[in-house]
Formats: C-alpha cells, sequence, structure tokens
C-alpha cells in the first residue's frame, strides 16, 4: 500500500501521525517525509536470527529483550539527508525497555538507550557508507555503549565502544577470532559461530 506524500515538521508529528494512520512496513523519517524501506534481504534476516539464537544461548540477554529488525530507534539527524530513525538489524535492550515499548517499539531520546546495536552490512558502497559512517554517529550520539558491524563479505566482526561522545574501536575480529565485547565482558563467542549460519 503506498502511503500518501505527507510532511512532518519533527519526530512527535511523525510519531503522533504514524499512530493514528497506520503504516504498512518500516519507514524512516527522512527531512521531513516518509521513505518506505525495503524488506530486508534472506541471508541478512537469517543471519540477525542467529545471532539472536547465539546471544541467548550465551546468556547475554533473555530472548524477549532481543529483536531484530522490527525495533525502531529514534536518532539525531547530524546530516540533512540522515533519517530520524533506524531499525537496526539487532538490538539488545534494558529490562525497563519492556514497560517503556508497552504501546509501541520505539526508543526515543528521553528513554535509555539500548545496550547493543548491531548492523549486519549489506553489499554496496552507499551501504557500507550508512553503516560505517552515518549510523555510527548517530548511535554515538544517543549513547549506545557498543557497536558491531558484522560483515558476511569479509567475515568480520568489527565492535566498537562508546568512548566519551564517539566510538572507540574495540577490533575487527575474523574467523579465526573471538568477538571482544566491553559491554559483555563474559561472552564467549567465535566469529566462525556467527558465519556458520550461512551454512
Amino acid at each position: 500500500m503506498t502511503q500518501a506524500k505527507v510532511k512532518l515538521a519533527s519526530f512527535e508529528e511523525y510519531l503522533a501521525y504514524s499512530n493514528e494512520t497506520p503504516l504498512e512496513g518500516r519507514y524512516e523519517l527522512v527531512q521531513g517525509e516518509l521513505a518506505e524501506l525495503p524488506p530486508e534481504s534472506e541471508p541478512n534476516n537469517w543471519l540477525a536470527n542467529y545471532l539472536q539464537f547465539l546471544l541467548v544461548a550465551a546468556k547475554v540477554a533473555p530472548l524477549r529483550l532481543i529483536k531484530i529488525h522490527a525495533l525502531e530507534l529514534q536518532v539525531p539527524v547530524l546530516r540533512p539527508a540522515d533519517a530520524a530513525n533506524r531499525y537496526p538489524d539487532l538490538v539488545v535492550l534494558r529490562p525497563e525497555h519492556l514497560e517503556l515499548t508497552q504501546r509501541r517499539l520505539t526508543i526515543t531520546h528521553d528513554m535509555p538507550p539500548p545496550r547493543l546495536v548491531a548492523e549486519i552490512v549489506s553489499p554496496g558502497k552507499s551501504n557500507r557508507n550508512r553503516d560505517y559512517g552515518h549510523k555510527r554517529a548517530q548511535y554515538a550520539a544517543i549513547g549506545v555503549p557498543e557497536y558491531w558491524l558484522i560483515d558476511p563479505i569479509a567475515q568480520t566482526v568489527m565492535v566498537l565502544s562508546l568512548d566519551g561522545e564517539a566510538y572507540r574501536e574495540i577490533g575487527v575480529f575474523g574467523l579465526q577470532g573471538a568477538v571482544v565485547s566491553v559491554e559483555f565482558p563474559d561472552l564467549t563467542l567465535g566469529v566462525r559461530q556467527i558465519f556458520e549460519a550461512e551454512n
């Protein structure tokens, strides 16, 4: 279903509009207009599902606190073409988010940030720029403590930890290594385990 073009002056106006006008699909608010997101690719969706399973098995968080593709995260617009909201591939919530998102699975600026955001990098220069640059700056700006970039082509996991107002690179871990997490120091997760999902 195609939505009529509307101009929304703020994220709050977008929330009110989308609560009153049911939107089919997922939309980002870009320069006051709704931009529909395409469906996830099967490989990215499967990798996010498998990572969710691995994180639950590693006791990082209970299943209910790990969301894939469905959670909407309000982020600051740092450049004119930035979206004011993102739908990360995987998010690890805090227990208090369950109460805060009872009416809508959206984390706004007035809520604590999630503990972890992970993005699965899609092929193409614009996708890489968005994940490695634009989203990185936006997630840092709202105080997400840890950001993972999972690259299926390179078969690596880059872990970034918030240090002040910007991310510090903890490392880029390949198939022979394990993910090192500051937010989850007891995590034992080999990178090879993550990419076994493709087989």
